[in-house]
This record gives C-alpha cells, sequence and structure tokens, in this order.
C-alpha cells in the first residue's frame, strides 16, 4: 500500500474507476460516505484523496490500493502513446510529459480520442478491402458488442430480477427448471415441448404465440434445455423492464435493438439460473473451480464461465474474468470481459495463446500466463466445450474453446493456478490483440471481407443463443 502520509491527488484514476463502474458522482458519494461537490474536488485534483477514502475506496469496491496508487503508467496511456506514434501524427512532436498529463486529468478525453482513432483505423480498413458504402455503417452485432463492453458485461438491475426471479421459483437450483415450465404453463399458458431435429430444422428453441408454445429441439443437452425455458420465463416476466433497458441506448435502428434485447434477455436467464450473490459465494468457496461451480447450478462450462465475467458488483465484486470462444479454425464467436483485456475487432486470439492447443485435448483445462505488448500479464484457462448433438448430414462435426482469464494479480484466487510461481512465471509474450498483428503469418493478418462477415455471423448466433 502507498503511504498514505503523502498527499495523494489521484482525480484522474478516481474518475475512471466511476466511469468504469458507470456510476455517477453523487451514487459513488453515497457509496463513500461523502458529499458529491467533495468527491468532485478529488476528481479535479483540488484536494487529495485521504486514506480514510482510500481505505472505503478498497472495501467499497474490492481494490488493490498498491495497484491504484502506485506511480506506473496509467490504464490508457499505452494506448495513446501506440496512436500517436502513427504516422498521422507526424510533425506534432507531442511530448509523453503531455500524454500523460491528459490521462491522468481527463480519462474520459483520452478515452475519447481512443476510440475516435479506432474508428479512423476501422474505417480505413474497410476502404482498403473495398467494402460496398452500404456496409460500411457499424453491423448491429458490432454495436451490441461495444455497448455490452462498455458496460464491462455487468447489469445490476438484470441480477436483482434474477435473484428475484429465482426466489419466486422456490429458491431451489436443482428443481428451478420444473418450477419454471410450471409457472409458464399456470401463469402465461405457455407449453412446451421437444421436438425432432427434423421438425426443427435449424431452430434450437422457437416459440409459436398463437398456439402459446415453446418448441426446443431434442439436440439441446440438458443445461441448453434449462436455458431456453429460463430464457422464455424471463421474457414473460420482464419484458418490458427488458424494453426500458434496450429504449435508454438509442439503438441506431430496430435491427440492432432488437438484438440488444434478447442479449439482455439471455444475461437476464443466466442471473435467474445462477444468481449473483449464491453464485458468487460458491465461487469463491472453491475457489473458482467451474466443475465445482456448474455442478449446484445444472449448468454447462460455458454457462458458468461466461457467468464468471459478469460479477462487478460493487461491495461484492468476484474476479475480473474475460472470455473469449473460438471454433477449430479460429473463428472468434464471443468475447466478454468484466476488466481489460486488448481483445481484437475482427481477428482471432494470437496463436501462441494455448486456447488453440485445447482442440488437441478435449475436455482437459489447460492453463497459461501470457504477456501482451502493453506489458500487461494474465492467467489464462482453456478447455474445449462439450457441443450439442447434430445430424451426420449437416456437416463434420464442430468443436468449440473457451478461453477464460484475468489479471495475474488475480490468479492466487485460482485452484488453478496452484503449484506455479506466480511472482516469476514463465510468461508467454502474445501479438497485439486490440489491432491487426504485425507478426509474420499471424491469424490476426488481414482477414478478408468474407472471413469477418463469418466471425460476426458465428457472435450473432452466439448472442441470440446463449450458451446453447
Amino acid at each position: 500500500m502507498a503511504d498514505l502520509d503523502r498527499k495523494l491527488f489521484l482525480g484522474g484514476r478516481l474518475k475512471r474507476l466511476r466511469y468504469d463502474l458507470s456510476l455517477t458522482q453523487t451514487q459513488m458519494a453515497a457509496d463513500l460516505g461523502v458529499s458529491a461537490s467533495y468527491l468532485n474536488h478529488l476528481e479535479r485534483n483540488q484536494r487529495p484523496v485521504t486514506a480514510q477514502v482510500l481505505l472505503k475506496l478498497a472495501a467499497t469496491y474490492d481494490l488493490d490500493l498498491r495497484t491504484f496508487t502506485d506511480d506506473s503508467e496509467p490504464a490508457g496511456e499505452a494506448d495513446l502513446l501506440e496512436i500517436f506514434a502513427d504516422p498521422l501524427f507526424k510533425g506534432l512532436h507531442l511530448p509523453r510529459r503531455e500524454i500523460s498529463e491528459l490521462v491522468a486529468v481527463s480519462p474520459m478525453a483520452a478515452e475519447a480520442v481512443t476510440r475516435l482513432y479506432r474508428a479512423y483505423v476501422e474505417r480505413r480498413k474497410r476502404d482498403a478491402v473495398a467494402i460496398a458504402p452500404e456496409d460500411a455503417d457499424q453491423s448491429p452485432s458490432d454495436w451490441v458488442r461495444d455497448q455490452i463492453q462498455t458496460h464491462h458485461n455487468f447489469f445490476p438491475e438484470l441480477d436483482e430480477l434474477g435473484e428475484r426471479l429465482f426466489a419466486v421459483l422456490g429458491g431451489d437450483p436443482h428443481g428451478l427448471a420444473e418450477a419454471a415450465q410450471k409457472r409458464l404453463a399456470e401463469v402465461y399458458r405457455i407449453d412446451i415441448r421437444l421436438m425432432p431435429a427434423q421438425v426443427m430444422m435449424m431452430y434450437q428453441r422457437r416459440f409459436d404465440p398463437h398456439r402459446r408454445r415453446l418448441m426446443i429441439s431434442e439436440t439441446l443437452g440438458a443445461s441448453s434445455r434449462r436455458f431456453a425455458i429460463l430464457y422464455q420465463l424471463a421474457l414473460s416476466e420482464y419484458g418490458s423492464e427488458i424494453n426500458a433497458l434496450a429504449e435508454k441506448t438509442r439503438a441506431p435502428d430496430l435491427a440492432t435493438q432488437r438484438l440488444y434485447k434478447i442479449a439482455l434477455l439471455n444475461a437476464l436467464a443466466a442471473a435467474t439460473l445462477m444468481p449473483y450473490s449464491a453464485f458468487l459465494e460458491m465461487a469463491e468457496q472453491n475457489a473458482y473451480d467451474i466443475e465445482l461451480l456448474r455442478a449446484p447450478f445444472e449448468v454447462s462450462w460455458e454457462q458458468a464461465s461466461q457467468r464468471l465475467t459478469t460479477l462487478s458488483r460493487p461491495g461484492a465484486r468476484g474476479v475480473p474474468f474475460f472470455l473469449m470462444r473460438i471454433d477449430s479454425a479460429g473463428n472468434v464467436s464471443k468475447r466478454f470481459a468484466a476488466g481489460h483485456f486488448p481483445f481484437s475487432r475482427y481477428g482471432g486470439a494470437c496463436p501462441r495463446w494455448n486456447i488453440h492447443q485445447a482442440f488437441q485435448t478435449p475436455g482437459r483445462v489447460i492453463t497459461q500466463v501470457i504477456e501482451t505488448p502493453d506489458g500487461l500479464r494474465y492467467f489464462t484457462v482453456s478447455r474445449t466445450l462439450d457441443r450439442n448433438l447434430s445430424p451426420y448430414a449437416d456437416g463434420a462435426y464442430s468443436q468449440a474453446a473457451i478461453g477464460l482469464g484475468c489479471e495475474l494479480k488475480y490468479a492466487e484466487k485460482l485452484i488453478y493456478a496452484r503449484g506455479l510461481d506466480l511472482a516469476q512465471p514463465n510468461a508467454v509474450q502474445t501479438g497485439p490483440m486490440c489491432r491487426l498483428c504485425e507478426r509474420p503469418n499471424c491469424r490476426e493478418r488481414a482477414a478478408p471481407p468474407a472471413v469477418k462477415a463469418l466471425q460476426i455471423d458465428e457472435w450473432i448466433k452466439g448472442v441470440t443463443a446463449f450458451p446453447f
């Protein structure tokens, strides 16, 4: 911890923390037990952050004070240094000191510069591959993915609704599906039928509003069937609340708004299957052992892993995980992060990340410490997923793998890291995961438009079906 006797002016970091938590000054001030005007003075560096405020911050938001108060490079500075190294800014001779001051004093302005530059780079890429002008706008899936990441995959309203619905259904995770099916029948007159794959064709779940019937494919596993039932109940119970949340974001069109509603419903169904407080308590008791974590909630490896990326409730935070799902060809179909991780927008993961080797050892957990170009280290866990049944006529069996990880400083909480030397780990240098890799023969280089379209389509399938 920093020397609490010296004056600490941490306005930029405090403002960045509030921004990351999606809190207003009034909300954070209430959490800390101070006035909004006092918090405003702290953020503007007009007053130093006191020891009492620091300790309250640590207790309320589960902060590592050594990281929060150290003199290392602020988050975002590495991105700006790389941005201003672009030949576009040749001749400005912008000193590093001014970049550091921008990040420290105005973190949101620094974030705005970063977003503008990324938008510029994306447009430049589109122009380079000659995509038609009408296709150059942001796709619905891109917009939804960015919106979810803006919230760091944390929606407190949905967690509260999920816990409420879990209690309404009896509070027993092992009887949840049966209770949900009964409530659908008695309250909403919705019947549930398991249907043959030949009848469902390309659908895994389908609701017939005229017959009031939810049809679920027989090819779905037990955990996916339970999720489909909870999804339908969540829609029936809280459709108006979901609509209100979606309308607040002002999606650019109806198609994007519909996709965003689906993403919110997926999150609500997951919050009902794995209610926040009970899930976090079980995770911490079992050192985040996913097999032990999924058992009491009767969920799949993927469902439990994805839920781990949503545990950001102030005062009750879990390890801030990130998650990526890829197929055996390297196409990315999911990206979620509770904290910072430099995901690529269109490309896959760096081939040096052993998520790709997971396909060689199906069902087995493999671990790795990776280091990204900004110098940050992450502990990762990778494993292939058990997929649903699929007819032979549909083609070759397609397997997927999940990469789940966190910053190395949290690894000591994970059972998967026990026995490893976390002080001096054998970290594997990975390529840039936030832009096209410059390493020769890397799968990140210049993905053609067809591949990008496939990745977007696969992501839409993932978000509309959650972990089916």
